[in-house]
């Protein structure tokens, strides 16, 4: 056997998706199987990723984890899922006469350090990128190389959709062991070169009621979840789809919006009810309408997931004009020049008849800032050693 490394250390990224038929509700709590696929487009890395670093050592006593910065529990139960999903999966490989490209002990502890450059569990799809980035990051220090939906979804349910860049469709499956619930791509990053996505963050606060909880109690208690999973998902799917490979914004925004409209119904129904958007969220919607009223079709859409902050789709040519209708209408209080993050957005001068069209009074300072990008790729592995969010001693690197 050749001698063994010291460490084995690997650095991933993974990005956020953001769903446009929406996910809400498990047929199984352990297993995490959904009731109702779901599609998303997964933004790009150049503006939200979690970084994720996994290494591997005999001199390790334990596994351990820190996020942001931060340990915490390695006993959680979903990442423990996540370890020994991955595990199970090396010993398999393993087992049918692989050469292991990493010459190492199964039985090695593993420390893992996870960053995001956007806020946690405020409404932004952190787990999913995180778990993704996870089960990416550890399947390529075991020398997995089969499909991580499995593993990323007992993490995080929506996690599997982060493992593909672009369009992405997570079947909901059907057999009770949840190995037909997985995740594949419906069409690349390039597919739709001209959408653009804006990131409208009103709260960067923790969410009053977590998912999982929320979907627990809307499950137990919707019927409108029901008749929603079982009629109408399957014909969302389908028309979704296809608004994609044709790139129809007008279909895509409009489906887009009226999902996410019913899946804030299925909340509301929930008993007792559930309320993930504020008064801002509504002030956008509206803000989406009276825009697309104005110009005589659907030229932006929104979606929302379990938080207040808008997820808003447009293209490339209406991106400058929406961006200053919402400066109109949401005025930045103190941070003019970092109100508007991520791709650069042209200013321009909003006309008199929108502003009347929009008929809003200003609601200064909130929204506190906007995140412009587009569709980008699936999980990276970051080869410069320099990433690594562990240094040689398996242990987080201090602050720059």
């Amino acid at each position: 056997m050749a001698s063994e490394k010291p460490i084995v250390v690997v650095t991933c990224t993974a990005p956020v998706n953001i769903a446009v038929v929406k996910y809400w509700g498990k047929r199984d709590e352990e297993l995490i199987l959904p009731i109702n696929s779901s599609l998303s487009v997964t933004l790009h890395q150049d503006q939200l990723k979690t970084t994720t670093t996994a290494a591997i050592s005999r001199d390790f006593t334990e596994d351990r984890i820190w996020l942001n910065g931060q340990e915490e529990d390695v006993g959680q139960p979903r990442l423990q899922a996540c370890l020994r999903e991955i595990r199970r999966l090396a010993r398999k490989r393993r087992s049918n006469g692989h050469e292991d490209p990493l010459p190492l002990s199964l039985s090695y502890k593993v420390h893992v350090a996870s960053e995001n450059n956007f806020p946690t569990a405020a409404g932004l799809a952190s787990s999913a990128a995180g778990y993704a980035c996870l089960a990416y990051a550890l399947a390529r220090v075991y020398g997995v190389d089969s499909d991580l939906s499995e593993v990323a979804r007992r993490g995080s349910g929506s996690a599997c959709r982060s493992l593909y860049g672009g369009f992405v469709e997570w079947q909901m499956g059907e057999r009770p062991d949840g190995k037909d619930s997985i995740a594949h791509q419906v069409a690349p990053e390039s597919h739709w070169p001209e959408l653009r996505v804006l990131i409208l963050v009103v709260s960067a606060e923790r969410k009053p009621m977590g998912s999982t909880a929320g979907m627990q109690t809307s499950v137990e208690t919707s019927a409108l979840l029901k008749f929603r999973a079982e009629a109408l998902v399957p014909a969302r799917m389908a028309e979704m789809t296809c608004c994609i490979r044709e790139r129809d914004f007008q279909a895509f925004g409009q489906l887009t919006m009226k999902d996410s409209n019913q899946f804030h119904a299925t909340c509301l129904d929930t008993f007792p009810p559930i309320s993930y958007l504020s008064d801002t969220s509504r002030r956008i919607i509206q803000l989406v309408h009276r825009f697309n009223a104005h110009h005589g079709r659907t030229k932006v859409a929104y979606t929302f997931d379990a938080g207040p902050n808008a997820v808003v789709f447009t293209l490339d040519d209406t991106v400058a004009e929406f961006v200053a209708a919402v400066r109109h209408s949401f005025p930045p209080e103190s941070n003019g020049e970092k109100f508007l993050k991520g791709l650069p957005v042209e200013p321009i001068l909003l006309s008199d008849e929108l502003k009347a069209a929009l008929g809003m009074d200003p609601v200064p300072g909130s929204i506190r800032y906007i995140i412009a990008t587009q569709v980008g790729p699936g999980p990276q592995v970051l080869d410069d050693p320099g990433a690594h969010l562990l240094g040689p001693d398996g242990l987080p690197k201090p602050a720059a």
